[in-house]
């Protein structure tokens, strides 16, 4: 399991005030994960149920939330302008 974020989405995130963000096809959540640790609201969604398992051994790691669902791309429904940021890693 990866934990480590991905270096460009986490310089990134460091130049943003954080809100609310949506992790698209986020796996594992590594990325989701770290965004939790510097104050974000984070939503993720993956067709994986093995990596909502692994997302959320890895929050529960971090001391953080992550609200995750399990469901594919093209069915995934979230209110019109209801994030500050979508990050795709």
């Amino acid at each position: 399991m990866g934990k480590e974020p991905n270096e460009y989405l986490k310089s990134k995130l460091f130049d943003l005030t954080p809100g609310r963000i949506l992790f698209p096809v986020e796996g594992e959540a590594r990325n989701a994960g770290f965004a939790a640790l510097l104050g974000w609201d984070v939503f993720a969604f993956d067709i994986s149920v093995e990596g909502k398992k692994k997302a959320k051994k890895l929050a529960l790691m971090n001391r953080v939330a992550i609200n995750y669902r399990v469901e594919d791309l093209e069915k995934a429904d979230y209110p019109a302008n209801y994030f500050d940021a979508i990050a795709f890693s």
